[in-house]
C-alpha cells in the first residue's frame, strides 16, 4: 500500500477523504508521469481468483458510458474525487475482494496506491453510450483482451444487452464472443453480463425485467464464443434466480443493477441469490458507493456479510 494511501483517513467526518494536496499530487501524477499508472499496475501485489470465499467485487465502469446518476441525483458520479473518495473506502475494506472499472478508474486507483492484494477487472465495451440511438450496438471502445493482459490485470468484462428489435444486438453479441474467444486464449476469466432489452426506434433502450427472457440471455451469453473455459456470468438476482442459474454450469456474479427504493429487499435478494450453489459472488457499484445514507463504510459492511456470512 502506498505512502498516500496510507495518509486517507476512512473516517468520513470531511467533505472529502483524500486531502486537497493529495488530489492535487493524483493530478501532477497525471500529467507528468503518463506511464506511472500502468508502472503502478505490473508492480501491483497480486492475489487468487479462486479461494474457499465467494467474491465481492466493487463496480466501476458506469461513468465511461455516460452513466452518472444515482437515484434522483442525475450526476451523482460526474464528481470524480467524491467516487474515488467511496472506491477507496470500500476498497480498504478486507472483505472487499477487487474493483471492475473503466482504464481512467482503474489507473486513478492504481495511483494511488489502492490495488495491491485486489483483484482487477477491466470493463471492455462501453460504446453503447446511455440514451444513444446507437445504444445496443455496444462497441469495444474500452479495454482489450490483450491490454487487460499486458497490464497484469486480473479479468474483463463485457455487457451483452439483448433486443429482439435493434438490429444493434447482432453486432454486439458478435464483438462479444470474439471477447470471450480471445480472453481464454489468454486464460484470462471474463464476466459476460447478459440482459433482456427493448430498443428499436421507438425510444431509449429499455431493461425487460422477465424471467423467461432472462433465462434465454444467460442461455446464449453460456454459448458464446470458442471456450467457454474461463466464462463467467454477471446476473441480476431476479424472482427466480434459481432457475436461471440451473440453466448452466458456468459460474455466477449477482450484479447490484439500478439502486431501488427499499435496500432491505435488495439485500434480501442477494442474500438468497447467494446460496445458489454456482453462485460465486456479487458485483455492486452505485448501491454501495452512493447509498441514501451517504454511508460507504456501512454499505459495504452490510453486503460483506451477506457474501461472507
Amino acid at each position: 500500500m502506498s505512502t498516500l494511501l496510507r495518509q486517507l483517513t476512512t473516517q468520513c467526518l470531511e467533505q472529502f477523504i483524500m486531502r486537497d494536496d493529495q488530489w492535487r499530487g493524483l493530478i501532477k501524477s497525471r500529467l507528468e508521469d503518463p506511464n506511472g499508472a500502468a508502472k503502478a499496475l505490473k508492480k501491483r501485489k497480486r492475489r487468487k481468483l479462486i479461494t474457499d470465499s465467494q467474491l465481492f467485487i466493487v463496480a466501476a465502469d458506469h461513468t465511461a458510458r455516460g452513466m452518472l446518476g444515482v437515484g434522483d441525483d442525475p450526476f451523482a458520479m460526474a464528481d470524480r474525487r467524491k467516487l474515488l473518495d467511496s472506491l477507496l473506502i470500500a476498497l480498504d475494506n478486507p472483505l472487499v475482494d477487487g474493483v471492475l472499472g473503466s482504464a481512467d478508474v482503474i489507473d486513478e486507483l492504481a495511483l494511488l496506491g489502492a490495488l495491491d492484494n485486489k483483484l482487477v477487472f477491466g470493463t471492455m465495451n462501453r460504446g453503447g453510450i446511455m440514451g444513444a440511438s446507437w445504444e445496443l450496438n455496444d462497441r469495444m471502445t474500452a479495454y482489450t483482451p490483450q491490454e487487460i493482459a499486458a497490464r497484469g490485470l486480473d479479468g474483463g468484462k463485457v455487457l451483452l444487452r439483448l433486443a429482439d428489435d435493434d438490429a444493434g444486438t447482432g453486432p454486439t453479441i458478435e464483438a462479444c464472443a470474439k471477447a470471450v474467444t480471445q480472453m481464454a486464449d489468454l486464460k484470462l476469466p471474463i464476466m459476460v453480463e447478459p440482459l433482456p432489452y427493448t430498443g428499436g426506434s421507438g425510444g431509449p433502450a429499455k431493461y425487460i425485467d422477465d424471467n423467461d427472457k432472462l433465462l434465454r440471455a444467460v442461455s446464449i451469453a453460456s454459448g458464446l464464443g470458442s471456450s467457454s473455459a474461463y466464462t463467467w456470468l454477471k446476473v441480476p438476482a431476479g424472482s427466480q434466480v434459481e432457475r436461471m442459474m440451473a440453466a448452466t454450469t458456468l459460474p455466477g456474479l449477482i450484479l447490484g443493477g439500478t439502486p431501488g427504493p427499499d435496500p432491505e429487499a435488495t439485500y434480501s435478494s442477494w442474500e438468497r441469490a447467494m446460496k445458489v450453489p454456482n453462485v460465486r459472488g456479487l458485483v455492486v457499484g452505485r448501491s454501495l458507493l452512493f447509498p441514501k445514507d451517504g454511508d460507504v463504510a456501512g454499505a459495504i459492511v452490510r453486503a460483506a456479510r451477506i457474501v461472507r456470512p
